[in-house]
């Protein structure tokens, strides 16, 4: 299985942020946000999208993502994930 991390969740200053403005057009998850905006709401939403797919690989998961910030900072995460305990 594979995810593609789009420009809707970024890595800055430290911290993992999301930016619902980035989401793919046909994506109809945030479809009422426009009128009545919810930044907490679509944040949510957007974490939440990402956290059931990159979940549900039963034998792996290959992750690509489009901000190089974010790829770091997940690839520093797994291999911390991999490291023997001492």
């Amino acid at each position: 299985m594979g995810v593609i991390i789009g420009l809707d969740l970024r890595y800055e200053n430290g911290h993992v942020i999301t930016d619902p403005s980035k989401r793919a057009k046909s994506d109809q998850s945030l479809r009422g946000l426009k009128k009545r905006p919810n930044p907490e709401l679509a944040d949510r939403i957007v974490r939440n999208t990402y956290k059931v797919l990159l979940t549900r690989g039963q034998k792996g998961c290959y992750i690509y993502c489009q901000d190089p910030a974010l790829r770091d900072y997940m690839k520093k995460r797994i291999e911390k994930m991999n490291l023997p305990e001492a």
